[in-house]
C-alpha cells in the first residue's frame, strides 16, 4: 500500500509552549459565503488539512510554521499562496473565484456495462493509495487515442478493503485535468462544478457520470483526479508495526483508500500534486513488468 509518512495531527491535542492553534474560515471573495472542502498545505512541508462543510479548518502546529507560506486551493477558485502569520491573526480568507460559479453536488452512482478505458473488470485490486500528512490529489492520465470526436461519460473509481475505518461512510472529490502540450503535466480543470463523491465501506466503487456536462476528449489527453479530504469525518488511526524497527506505530490516517492495480500499459502516466505542484508517481511490480496506477476506469461516448 502507498503511504505517506505522517506529520498531520487532527484535534484538539494539548499544546506545549512551543505550539499554537492554528484555524480560521474560508470565504467566497464575492459572495462572503463559507466554502467547504478547500485544501491547505504548508509549502516545502508535509503539513496540510482541509476545511470542513461550515469552512472551517484547524490544527495544532509549532509557532515556527507561523514564519512558512499557505498553499489554499479548491476547485473553482484561484490557487493562492499567503503567509501563515496573516492567516494566523485574521482567522479569516478570501479565497478569489475562477470565472465561472461553483456549485457543490454530491453524486453517489451504480456501475454499468460499457466499454471502458483502463476497464477494472479485467483486473483485481492488487493494492491501494492512502493520505495522511497533507491533501493529496493524485491523478491518472488517460491518451487521446485516434481522431473521433469523443465526449467523457462516466468515471469508476475503485477502493481497497480498509478495515481500519470504522465510520459508514467517507468523502473525496473527483478533479478532471487538461494535459499541458509541453510539461504533459495536468493543467486546468474541465469541470465546472465541485464533484464530491460519497463512498460507503461495504461498496468497492462508485460512478460519476459525466454525459451530461458535454466534456469533449481534449487532443492531448486527460487526467482523472481523486483529491483526499481532511476532514473530521474522513479520519482514522491506523496501527502497524515499523519496517525497519518492527516497533508498533500508530498513524493518523484519511479515507478512503483508492485501488491500486498494476498495468503494463505505459501511457497510462501517474502524478500527484501537493503543497502546490504536480510530480511524477511510479511504483514499479515486483517483476518491474507493470506500474502501480490507480483503479479507476474512464468511459468514452461517441457522438
Amino acid at each position: 500500500m502507498l503511504r505517506f509518512f505522517l506529520l498531520f495531527i487532527l484535534g484538539l491535542n494539548v499544546l506545549t509552549a512551543q505550539d499554537i492553534f492554528f484555524e480560521g474560515v474560508v470565504y467566497d471573495s464575492k459572495t462572503e459565503e463559507t466554502i467547504p472542502f478547500v485544501n491547505l498545505s504548508f509549502l516545502n512541508t508535509l503539513k496540510g488539512t482541509s476545511s470542513d462543510e461550515e469552512g472551517h479548518f484547524f490544527m495544532n502546529l509549532p509557532s515556527s510554521f507561523l514564519e512558512k507560506q499557505l498553499h489554499i486551493s479548491s476547485l473553482g477558485y484561484k490557487d493562492t499562496i499567503v503567509a501563515a502569520a496573516a492567516i494566523f491573526k485574521a482567522k479569516r480568507f478570501n479565497l478569489v473565484p475562477e470565472s465561472f460559479e461553483l456549485n457543490e453536488v454530491v453524486v453517489s452512482e451504480t456501475l454499468g456495462n460499457s466499454d471502458v478505458l483502463n476497464p477494472i473488470g479485467s483486473y483485481s485490486v492488487k493494492s491501494g493509495f492512502s493520505s495522511s500528512s497533507t491533501p493529496w490529489v493524485l491523478a491518472l492520465y488517460y491518451p487521446n487515442i485516434g481522431q473521433q470526436k469523443k465526449y467523457l461519460d462516466k468515471v469508476t473509481i475503485f477502493f481497497q478493503n480498509n478495515s481500519a475505518f470504522k465510520r459508514k461512510a467517507s468523502k473525496f472529490r473527483v478533479r478532471v485535468y487538461d494535459v499541458d502540450k509541453e510539461t504533459r503535466k495536468p493543467t486546468k480543470d474541465l469541470l465546472r462544478k465541485s464533484f464530491v463523491l460519497e463512498t460507503e465501506v461495504n461498496k468497492d466503487y462508485v460512478s460519476l457520470d459525466l454525459s451530461g456536462l458535454q466534456i469533449k476528449m481534449p487532443r492531448e489527453g486527460v487526467y482523472i483526479g481523486l483529491e483526499w479530504l481532511f476532514v473530521p469525518s474522513n479520519w482514522y488511526k491506523n496501527s502497524g508495526k515499523h519496517s525497519i524497527t518492527n516497533k508498533l506505530v500508530v498513524e493518523d490516517r484519511f479515507a478512503p483508500t483508492f485501488g491500486g492495480v498494476y498495468n503494463k500499459n505505459q501511457n497510462f502516466k501517474v502524478m500527484v500534486y501537493g503543497m502546490g505542484e504536480w510530480t511524477d508517481f511510479v511504483v514499479k511490480s515486483k517483476n518491474k513488468t507493470g506500474n502501480l496506477i490507480p483503479a479507476v476506469s474512464l468511459k468514452l461516448s461517441k457522438k
